[in-house]
């Protein structure tokens, strides 16, 4: 359980231009560059990337945020996206760079986002989706004690959207509302 573990040390804080160069140098090692499907090749495509990512949260499309480890240092990217505040979903997206994989940066920044996600937007229901093939991905999401795994029968048309999105076969989780709050009422 999450909660028996010292989770790392993340503060996550809102894009700038200022992280374009450390993204990109992240998003480069090809373990992580094809888990992501990226097909950036430069700086640039990165720096229209977080123009883009801005955009988007001035629009309410999705909240997404840069993991500063206790160092300082960008690890990574942790993102709430496709948000639909009439149903109070949205989908979850979290990528770490490699040199930092292991170290419980991937569960301490979903706690930071899904408090976002809950206890300002009002979210009911986070999905966690995956490719099959992912299975780094999908060990990391099994970790976190308050998902609930392969949600696809009661969800389908969520997994219908993820499946098209990804042009794959994928599973599906869901963080829900009162399994998180419970959560941290207990830990």
């Amino acid at each position: 359980m999450v909660g028996e573990i010292d989770l790392a040390y993340v503060k996550l804080v809102p894009h700038d231009l200022s992280y374009a160069e450390r993204i990109f140098e992240l998003i480069s090692v090809p373990q992580v560059k094809d888990a992501l499907g990226i097909k950036d090749e430069s700086v640039e495509d990165t720096i229209r990337f977080i123009h883009w990512i801005i955009e988007e949260e001035h629009t309410g499309n999705q909240v997404s945020r840069i993991i500063l480890n206790e160092h300082k240092e960008l690890v990574g990217i942790t993102t709430l996206m496709f948000i639909k505040p009439v149903e109070k979903q949205c989908h979850i997206g979290t990528w770490i760079g490699q040199k930092y994989w292991g170290r419980g940066y991937n569960q301490a920044s979903k706690l930071e986002i899904l408090k976002i996600a809950f206890l300002e937007l009002g979210m009911k229901f986070v999905f966690a989706g995956a490719r099959k093939i992912n299975i780094r991905s999908q060990k990391a999401q099994e970790k976190l004690s308050f998902i609930r795994l392969n949600v696809e029968t009661l969800f389908p048309k969520e997994l219908e959207f993820l499946e098209k999105r990804e042009k794959q076969s994928c599973v599906l989780h869901a963080f829900y509302k009162e399994d998180f709050i419970n959560y941290l009422n207990i830990t």
